[in-house]
């Protein structure tokens, strides 16, 4: 990293060795390449980016997407360098992120991605506040006075969502457009089915794609249906990869409900003897603007079916749209988490003492959901940090972490309680602080 007399970044040169296992794999290739290089510009002003990747293979497993592919690498690499700046110049680790902070949208990287809205330095205030930063000094001290080091970390991060331009994703040799599909079956009852590609693999979209839907047309929550995984059923999918599935699944389910709106609004004037111009549609209600007319949904949906008073000369029966959504660009999440640690010199162990994560993910669905995602996202990275390990045998090349005896996951008493507050922007913070009583020490197994 290069830096002026005033901490500033004129210019960052990277050179990754990227081990791609014994044979390439789906995604192996991406990960270290077109998925991480495009996010080191990270969230500062650098101007100039120069970046060289070499892959190798090795004698170890296939590499593949988790997690992140390639997001997190840039962050960690990223993220320790700034950190190293800032000791280098004498800063304090929060002035030189705000000094490089990017403030003014939509910002063109100099690594081909443009980012369309932030505020890095919400998201950082907000974090020191919640890490109360100010009291990092007495809490070392009392660390110190027991024999152990207390350390501070922060990581900003960024990321690039929603995969899917399928032009962009074209000019890098994919062979497949990754746009996505939502179909809608409104029922004669006022019930609904919902059909999308945006496979779930346990992140609830089950629900998060009803609400928006119920929201959308008034309807309770239990009335809506989600189907996904047959292709059978669905018209046309890309599967849940890249953070994709509101922001492109969720995108193309809206404009089929958009289509839905716009027909049913024909039916809900034809009922109402109105144009459908002087119609509007909410809360479940279509109502003639300027007077007591209205008729609801389920009205609407009945006679979508039992057509006899319909205007079958300009409409068909039924009320099923189906719509395709390709986004223009990327989402660009942003936030900045700060790690406090104590470590025993003695026997190396590391507990995570408190751990505060700042996150703007724009509007927020369904916080629960959201919360859950953040939790496991974080005991994730920390047990990449702490725990979790691949080890080879030098001579064989033999696995010896084979089993989950030896390959230490994350588990529940590796880690404090947490407790989450919102955020003034739409965003979620999430505090982990330390119980009341004092933590067991890591057991045998996770000390490496």
């Amino acid at each position: 990293m290069a830096m002026d007399s005033q901490g500033k970044f004129p210019a960052l040169r990277v050179h990754t060795d990227a081990n791609l296992g014994a044979y390439l794999s789906t995604f192996s290739t991406a990960v270290p390449t077109i998925l991480y290089a495009t996010l080191l510009a990270g969230q500062y002003t650098t101007p100039q980016i120069y970046v060289e990747v070499d892959a190798w293979f090795t004698n170890t497993a296939p590499v593949d997407a988790y997690r992140g592919a390639g997001r997190p690498e840039a962050t960690y690499m990223l993220e320790r360098l700034v950190t190293r700046c800032a000791r280098d110049m004498g800063l304090p680790q929060d002035e030189i992120r705000e000094r490089n902070f990017i403030q003014s949208f939509p910002y063109q990287t100099p690594v081909a991605l443009q980012y369309d809205t932030g505020d890095y330095h919400g998201a950082l205030f907000k974090a020191n506040a919640l890490a109360d930063v100010k009291g990092f000094d007495a809490r070392r001290k009392a660390s110190e006075a027991k024999g152990l080091k207390r350390g501070l970390g922060y990581s900003s991060y960024i990321e690039a969502c929603g995969i899917a331009p399928s032009n962009i994703a074209g000019a890098l040799g994919a062979r497949a457009g990754l746009f996505e599909c939502g179909e809608i079956r409104v029922h004669p009852t006022g019930s609904v089915t919902v059909f999308t590609g945006s496979h779930s693999h346990g992140r609830g979209h089950e629900t998060t794609f009803a609400q928006v839907v119920a929201a959308r047309l008034g309807i309770p929550v239990d009335n809506v249906d989600v189907v996904h995984g047959d292709t059978g059923r669905v018209p046309f999918g890309m599967g849940t990869y890249g953070s994709r599935s509101i922001s492109v699944g969720g995108a193309a389910i809206m404009k089929a409900l958009d289509k839905i709106e716009n027909k049913a609004k024909k039916i809900a004037a034809h009922l109402m003897e109105a144009g459908d111009g002087d119609v509007e549609f909410a809360n479940g209600e279509f109502v003639v603007k300027g007077t007591d007319k209205k008729v609801t949904f389920g009205q609407v949906a009945l006679t979508a079916y039992v057509p006899h008073n319909y205007p079958l000369d300009k409409l068909e029966p039924g009320l099923n749209e189906t719509a395709f959504y390709d986004p223009t660009n990327f989402t660009f999440p942003a936030g900045t988490y700060i790690a406090e640690v104590e470590v025993d010199p003695a026997t190396g162990v590391v507990r995570v003492d408190r751990f505060t994560a700042v996150d703007d993910f724009g509007t927020i669905i369904n916080p629960m959901i959201v919360e859950g995602q953040v939790h496991g996202g974080i005991v994730q990275g920390l047990g990449q940090a702490l725990m979790e390990n691949c080890v080879y045998d030098k001579e064989s090349g033999q696995l010896l972490t084979g089993s989950f005896m030896d390959y230490a996951m994350p588990r529940a008493d590796d880690f404090p309680r947490s407790r989450s507050t919102p955020c003034a922007r739409p965003a979620r913070t999430i505090r982990w602080a330390p119980r009341a009583a004092a933590r067991r020490a890591p057991s045998a197994r996770h000390r490496r």
